[in-house]
């Protein structure tokens, strides 16, 4: 049976034999179009591989996780979402909005975040909700298989991709309660700084939409209106049947958020619009009720199974508190004074904000004792993990002069119940001394081609 590691040494192999570079390899990518604005010329000159075991038994354990996140409020807190809420960071303002506008069930939608290790994948955090990019990957896969050298290769070893945009599209109507045929009206709602950057590539994405069924137009989130007879939603006058929400659950702590996010959600809580997604799913998504699994304290409220997939995939995190911890081999330890001693192993984590912001890795070179000491002090007791460090095993990738280049790559695995959904890859070399992908470092993209059975 092919696994990842199988599959990436008989294509190095075969890329090596034929004297192939790197820059021939991506001569077949686009430099315009549904790909991210920017990313010409930043594409891994391979994609990633996976085995069909592989991609199963992760897809199995990322679902045992997300089932897990959501039944946390009934496991923990007796069914009461608002203390669940408080317990993963949200702010009481930022919990009545969310509870305002839940529906019975929490989207499916879903991106785990992972590092490969020789062991297997390991997460970093798992993402819920329709703000997980990386929807168009397979657009990349199309893209790199007009290579002779990989589609050769793809074929010889039973290789295909995951349309993970047509599993994204067929959630929307699903999860919205619309058909197929009605052609709906979908406002792609971004904050507007974040609008003003992604402008040119959302209005590609919503292109593409208009010809899967949806009537989609890009827009920040201040050119939409409310209506004070109707209570509709519009954009530019018309009347909007679908929010698909980009904005997220921190901007309500923005001066302007509860202004403009609070008559969206009044809308959508009176069935006048449908929201895809709901807040309720970055309260999941939150690092805190990662915590919440990784906690041996919880152990016996979960099955065999539920735990197993914990055990393989999901690293050591902590609440920062005060007081004792037990450590991955059952040692109990004072947290605050454990992890001011082993800076090396740790890495800090904000519990709610996303793309690798406010993270701090205690082994960076300009992370200093006094500079971690601090930061675990002002962590203490409010909305923040601590996480054992995951060591990546680099990914192997076709260089310029012959030889592979290492990358470090967090595998961006979107996870359905129908299987798994696809990856978007996000790297960086060794070299550029990044300790995590952050948004806006300039990173080099990819995606991954999976064993059918």
């Amino acid at each position: 049976m092919t696994d990842r590691a199988t599959l990436t040494a008989r294509y190095l192999d075969e890329v090596a034999r034929r004297g192939v570079r790197a820059s021939e390899l991506l001569e077949v990518m686009p430099r315009t179009g549904m790909l991210p604005a920017g990313a010409a010329g930043r594409y891994l000159s391979r994609p990633l591989f996976i085995g069909h075991g592989e991609s199963e038994q992760l897809n199995a354990d990322l679902q045992h996780l997300r089932t897990a996140l959501i039944s946390l409020p009934d496991r923990l807190y007796g069914g009461d979402l608002a203390v669940f809420g408080k317990a993963v960071g949200l702010t009481d303002d930022q919990i009545a909005t969310v509870l305002r506008g839940r529906l019975a069930n929490v989207t499916q939608l879903a991106r785990a975040d992972l590092y490969p290790q020789a062991a297997g994948l390991r997460l970093l955090e798992f993402n819920m909700g329709s703000m997980a990019d990386g929807i168009e990957n397979a657009e990349i896969c199309r893209a790199m298989l007009r290579h002779p050298l990989l589609a050769e290769f793809a074929r010889a070893h039973r290789l295909h991709y995951v349309d993970t945009m047509a599993e994204h599209l067929s959630l929307i109507f699903s999860e919205t309660g619309y058909k197929r045929d009605s052609f709906p009206m979908v406002a792609v709602v971004d904050w507007p700084d974040h609008f003003s950057r992604f402008r040119s590539f959302l209005h590609a994405v919503t292109r593409r939409w208009r010809t899967q069924g949806l009537d989609a137009h890009a827009c920040h989130i201040g050119q939409l209106t409310v209506g004070s007879g109707d209570g509709r939603v519009r954009l530019r006058g018309r009347p909007v049947d679908i929010i698909f929400r980009i904005f997220l659950i921190e901007h309500l702590l923005e001066p302007e958020g509860h202004a403009l996010i609070d008559p969206l959600v009044d809308a959508a809580a009176s069935g006048r619009v449908a929201m895809f997604t709901p807040l309720d799913a970055e309260m999941f998504a939150s690092k805190a009720s990662l915590a919440m699994l990784s906690d041996h304290a919880n152990r016996h409220l979960f099955s065999a199974a539920e735990l197993a997939a914990f055990d393989r995939i999901l690293p050591w995190t902590r609440m920062v508190r005060p007081g004792p911890v037990t450590l991955d081999d059952g040692t109990a330890v004072d947290l605050p004074r454990y992890a001011v001693s082993h800076p090396g192993d740790l890495v800090l984590k904000p519990a709610l904000m996303h793309g690798g912001l406010g993270v701090l890795p205690g082994w960076h070179p300009d992370t200093s004792p006094q500079m971690w000491r601090d930061a675990l002090n002002s962590a203490m007791g409010g909305p923040y993990v601590i996480q054992r460090r995951i060591r990546p095993a680099p990914e192997l990738c076709p260089g310029e002069d012959g030889q592979p280049v290492p990358w470090i790559v967090t595998w961006g695995v979107f996870t359905f119940p129908a299987g798994y959904g696809g990856v978007f890859a996000r790297a960086f070399t060794e070299e550029s001394q990044l300790a995590v992908a952050k948004t806006g470092s300039g990173l080099t993209i990819g995606c991954c081609l999976a064993a059918q059975p």
